[in-house]
């Protein structure tokens, strides 16, 4: 029997906080999963800035800022990726992340991580 491999979706349910992102992490440690995996974009070459929200996110966010403005709250600097990466590394998970556009590739890219899903297959 193979060994079973548990990745943990962080994604961007971190709302863009640093701190909520390593207490996920640790969280993740502590239920014994392998590896944790997030999101990686910059909202502003992802969406358009008339681009509607959902409905769920209307009821969830309200009808006050665009789908724009609320993805980019949920951005983080690479900065924060790199040490929110070295954090789950100490931790002796893997991490990788899915990059949404073209620079978060080159970002990912340039980490060398083992893996980087592809949203666009």
């Amino acid at each position: 029997m193979s060994n079973i491999y548990i990745v943990a979706e962080i994604g961007c349910n971190h709302n863009g906080s640093v701190d909520i992102a390593r207490e996920m992490i640790l969280k993740a440690k502590e239920a014994g999963v392998n590896a944790v995996k997030f999101q990686t974009f910059k909202a502003d070459k992802l969406i358009s800035a008339i681009a509607p929200k959902a409905e769920y996110q209307i009821k969830n966010t309200g009808e006050l800022e665009s789908q724009l403005e609320m993805t980019k709250k949920l951005e983080m600097k690479y900065d924060d990726y790199l040490h929110l990466m070295e954090y789950a590394v100490s931790l002796n998970l893997d991490v990788f992340s899915t990059p949404f556009d073209e620079d978060s590739i080159d970002f990912l890219a340039s980490l060398k991580q083992k893996n980087m899903e592809n949203p666009f297959r």
